[in-house]
């Protein structure tokens, strides 16, 4: 047996499913122009970019005005009204462009269908309150609640059970965060229903979604865990950045979402943006730091410029996020009969803080006079962050020519995304030279 060591290299492209995501834009948009914290109340309304699609009357020239790390991911948010404005009748042409946009750049899907958001007028389908009593929102008040009546999860569960029949075999929606009462869905009412009414509602999610990675809130770890016992569920939190939710708010959540990694994505949004975080003199180092030992995989920074001067700390914030799979050695045997079945060992290191969560072929092939290709039965979902070695076996068909062949790895590709590899091994549309052999 031949084993041929490599070295890490930085991927040569973003890989799917993990880094930043472009929020209600597609890879390359532009982006928001920067927005200052009001200092008169400390905040400010940012609720007109954070629906899509993005009005026409807001301002994006933030590419002149910062830096946003390729994106292999796109986070969209819409409207419950939007997508039923008729009870019954349902808007896909909305989701359906938004998944042509998001083929023809490259992207995942990450999708969230609010109930209504804080604006009056981003409020639940009019239809809607003819049924069931809709409280407004108060007067003053950045906040509102859902409905309070148990019909509410019901009604909106008919509609979450369309989406899938719809949507959940297309392999570009890829990720649906599990939207529950309250502005966003985020959860802010949930004390308004049983628990009993809630368990029968996140049952819609993991009996109709079986393809699509469910993402929980945790700000209810509860309900991530049983709906994980039914399908892998991640989970996901707003915030991030701000002190007080770094040391007070979430730290106490993660240690009953521990493990919860393993099996599901876990993706972070910004408090407020990147631009304002250095405003605020928050420490950019103990965040990254912090959000990777949570096993951050995605993270939304909202489509707003990043600081220039802190374009090299991101860039290596990337590099570890999520997985990130170096080809380590590949043991073969430099001579092989047809017919004959032949072992080799690849051996693998997630140096990332994540495995992948989406199934995809881990393909071996021999190039030389003929072209034989195999797909292994690998499991690439259980290359947790350490070394994985893999045997795969090779029956070589009996009818091909003799010669040298090349030996060659691929993840993903054809109808799949294509998972670049960490690693200074010779690549070719995604396929990695990792030997030569000799077929007598």
């Amino acid at each position: 047996m031949k084993i041929n060591q490599f070295k890490y290299q930085k991927e040569k492209a973003q890989n799917p499913y993990i880094g930043f995501t472009s929020f209600q834009h597609f890879r390359n948009d532009e982006l928001y122009s920067d927005l200052i914290v009001k200092p008169e109340n400390n905040m400010t309304e940012t609720e007109h970019v954070e629906c899509y699609p993005v009005p026409d009357y807001v301002e994006e020239k933030g590419r002149e005005q910062g830096y946003y790390p390729d994106s292999s991911v796109v986070y969209i948010r819409i409207l419950w009204k939007e997508i039923e404005p008729k009870k019954g009748e349902y808007n896909y042409a909305l989701i359906e462009d938004v998944l042509k946009k998001a083929k023809e750049n490259g992207q995942t899907l990450m999708f969230r269908l609010l109930p209504h958001s804080t604006r009056e007028s981003d409020d639940v389908p009019d239809w809607l309150k003819e049924e069931i009593e809709c409280p407004a929102r108060p007067e003053g008040m950045r906040v509102k609640t859902s409905p309070s009546d148990p019909k509410f999860l019901e009604i909106f569960g008919n509609t979450i059970e369309k989406l899938a029949e719809r949507f959940d075999n297309d392999p570009t929606f890829g990720f649906l965060d599990i939207s529950l009462p309250g502005s966003w869905g985020e959860g802010s009412s949930l004390d308004l229903f049983s628990e009993e009414n809630i368990k029968k509602y996140i049952d819609i999610y993991t009996r109709a979604f079986k393809n699509t990675l469910l993402i929980g809130q945790s700000g209810s770890p509860w309900i991530v865990h049983y709906a994980g016992e039914t399908v892998p569920v991640g989970w996901r939190a707003d915030g991030v950045g701000s002190p007080n939710h770094m040391k007070n708010i979430y730290p106490p959540r993660i240690p009953p979402l521990e493990g919860v990694w393993k099996k599901g994505h876990i993706s972070f949004e910004s408090y407020w943006w990147l631009g304002e975080w250095q405003r605020k003199g928050w420490d950019l180092d103990m965040i990254i730091e912090t959000l990777l030992s949570w096993h951050v995989s995605t993270f939304n920074a909202k489509s707003l410029p990043i600081p220039w001067e802190w374009k090299d700390k991101i860039d290596e914030w990337v590099a570890k996020m999520g997985y990130h799979f170096q080809i380590a050695s590949f043991a073969y045997p430099e001579t092989a009969k047809a017919g004959e079945e032949i072992k080799t060992t690849l051996t693998v290191e997630n140096v990332g803080v994540a495995p992948i969560y989406h199934k995809l072929p881990l393909k071996i092939r021999f190039v030389g006079a003929q072209t034989f290709e195999k797909k292994t039965e690998i499991d690439v979902r259980e290359w947790l962050p350490g070394v994985w070695k893999n045997e795969i076996c090779v029956t070589i068909p009996e009818a091909m020519e003799k010669g040298k062949y090349k030996i060659q790895i691929a993840l993903g590709g054809g109808k799949y995304p294509i998972v670049y590899f960490a690693t200074d091994a010779k690549e070719e549309n995604g396929w990695y030279e990792v030997g030569e052999t000799q077929l007598k």
